[in-house]
């Protein structure tokens, strides 16, 4: 199992659009919080070792409507 963290800049005023978006329509997306700072939305994704991270990202995640821009985090180990 690999998990990955996807912070997401939205479009002004389309943060719910893009969260509700990415919890019901994307399979492998586990969590989306609202996050302050430079990104609007952090995703928490649950891939499976055989999944391409950069795909999976870039068709699954960049393509939800009203997401301007990414930044992906590889989490290596999980502690406790």
């Amino acid at each position: 199992m690999q998990t990955i963290f996807v912070q997401v800049k939205c479009e002004l005023g389309r943060s719910y659009d893009v969260a509700s978006a990415a919890i019901e329509d994307t399979d492998g997306i586990s969590e989306v919080h609202s996050t302050s700072g430079d990104f609007d939305l952090m995703l928490t994704c649950y891939l499976d070792d055989e999944t391409d991270i950069g795909r999976f990202v870039n068709e699954n995640i960049q393509t939800i409507p009203g997401i301007r821009d990414t930044h992906t985090i590889i989490a290596f180990k999980a502690f406790g």
